[in-house]
């Protein structure tokens, strides 16, 4: 996925929601930052994706943009109207969130993305293999700092699948082999 498809998806949501400001937390939040980012970093074709404000009008979203919608099968990725919740991000993200605005493409709407060691983190807590890779390719193209993925992940409070000591070995065995000569 590219910055232009994420800017439609935006479009669309904000033409279907009426609302203008939208927070991304799935993979795709990394065209925020790092718009430039290896394909194996962008290949999702998903936005998880909520209206700020309106959390309750994700449903919408999903509805008309989802998986198996007109949306989807016309342009070949789609969003998935998500809550809040759907995330486990480290404690004051916000306040390090990327916040998109103006663009351009974006015909007025706004996104706000975790910065990319709060959206690695929260992806590490899933714990599956696509998101290790995912967190190894940004390691490897030196985009996140794995000492810094480990501390946002001893901000995170909620651990409901009891994977976040996992997650934190992870990185920090991670740490160690980046350092190694």
């Amino acid at each position: 996925m590219e910055m232009n498809d994420l800017a439609h998806v935006l479009r669309a949501a904000k033409a279907i929601t009426g609302e203008t400001v939208f927070t991304i937390i799935g993979s795709q939040a990394i065209l925020a930052q790092h718009p430039e980012a290896s394909a194996a970093m962008k290949m999702s074709m998903e936005v998880d994706i909520f209206p700020r404000d309106r959390p309750d009008l994700s449903d919408l979203i999903e509805g008309a943009l989802g998986t198996e919608s007109h949306f989807h099968a016309t342009f070949g990725y789609h969003a998935d109207g998500v809550g809040e919740e759907t995330a486990i991000l480290p404690r004051r993200w916000e306040d390090r969130a990327i916040v998109l605005e103006g663009h351009p493409l974006f015909d007025g709407a706004v996104a706000i993305c975790p910065e990319i060691h709060d959206l690695r983190a929260s992806k590490l807590m899933a714990f599956r293999e696509k998101d290790r890779s995912w967190v190894e390719a940004a390691v490897t193209a030196g985009l996140a700092d794995p000492a810094t993925i480990a501390r946002r992940l001893d901000g995170i409070d909620r651990d409901p699948g009891g994977t976040r000591s996992l997650a934190s070995r992870w990185v920090k065995a991670m740490e160690c082999q980046s350092s190694e000569p």
